[in-house]
């Protein structure tokens, strides 16, 4: 239980209290209960409507958030960042509004918008947090939030999607290191608003968001309100090399090295010499080729810089 001081209490209480619907992916890496059980009791004890669903698929999971949708409440994703952007885009289609309590191994796209980490805060922002317009990406008939990607990431993403047996904190190294021992460079022809990008290489992002694979931020510059998207590729390079740049990944630093190509654009054509998959949210999407393109403002989100100030904050 959070223990909610009574200057908050009273200003929830004087607003208008939303009802919302949580739902839950209980197989989600994260600590699912931990995560939600707090924020739901704080949301409560404010005076709002809370139900909890628990999916028992991907598809079972967008049913529960159109229904919710359909009766005008809030939709609460709670686990990783495949259910966000799977619940995204039931809600974008529904007009609805999207809020996150990150409950998964990665949760790259609450990384980006910076939600907060403790319980109060998560529900004074779902309680208080004006629906701020974001942008989205569609690709392949799909809506996804944080990025497309498609090369030796797309492969370890497969990899981990399918290692049932190995721990959750462990899953993201061990399949990394797989994709890097069987990878061979893929030729990809990428085309960005007209401007085409040529090369050998290992993988090409598509981000809207600037964090992907747990915490790596591959493209630091993005921003979910800007309209454009950015696109990283990775030229061929020496596997040690390579490992070493992967490394820079999780500061941001690898887009300094000469190997490495930043484009920004709305629409992106990724193609390739061979199949390679695309994946999206660490959801698969299609096999190469693919098309990604931005939807400016297309999802209403409730992110921490759209909540209303308190007296002497």
């Amino acid at each position: 239980m959070v223990a909610i001081a009574g200057r908050q209490a009273r200003l929830w209480q004087c607003a208008d209290v939303r009802s919302f619907t949580a739902v839950v992916n209980p197989l989600a890496g994260g600590d699912v209960a931990g995560a939600l059980g707090p924020v739901a009791a704080a949301l409560r004890s404010a005076g709002a409507a809370v139900t909890t669903e628990y999916s028992r698929s991907m598809s079972h999971a967008q049913e529960l958030a159109r229904v919710a949708v359909g009766r005008g409440d809030v939709v609460i994703a709670v686990g990783g960042d495949g259910l966000v952007g799977g619940i995204a885009n039931v809600v974008v289609a529904g007009e609805g509004v999207l809020g996150i309590v990150p409950a998964g191994r990665g949760n790259d796209f609450a990384r980006q918008l910076g939600l907060p980490g403790d319980p109060g805060g998560r529900a004074r922002l779902l309680l208080e947090a004006e629906a701020a317009s974001i942008d989205v990406i569609e690709a392949a008939g799909k809506i996804v939030l944080g990025s497309v990607y498609a090369g030796i990431d797309s492969v370890a993403n497969a990899i981990a999607n399918r290692s049932h047996r190995i721990p959750h904190r462990f899953v993201y190294q061990v399949a990394a290191l797989r994709a890097i021992v069987t990878w061979r460079p893929v030729r990809f022809d990428v085309d960005v608003d007209g401007e085409q990008k040529r090369f050998r290489g290992y993988n090409v992002v598509v981000a809207n968001a600037g964090y992907y694979g747990n915490g790596l931020h591959i493209a630091p510059d993005a921003a979910v309100d800007d309209g454009l998207l950015d696109i990283v590729m990775m030229e061929n390079m020496p596997r040690r090399r390579f490992t070493t740049v992967m490394r820079e990944v999780a500061d941001g630093t690898h887009v300094h090295r000469p190997e490495v190509t930043v484009l920004r654009g709305r629409q992106v054509r990724i193609a390739a010499d061979r199949q390679v998959p695309a994946y999206g949210d660490g959801e698969a999407l299609r096999k190469l080729p693919v098309v990604a393109r931005v939807r400016p403002g297309g999802l209403r989100l409730l992110r921490p810089h759209s909540v209303a100030p308190t007296d002497g904050s």
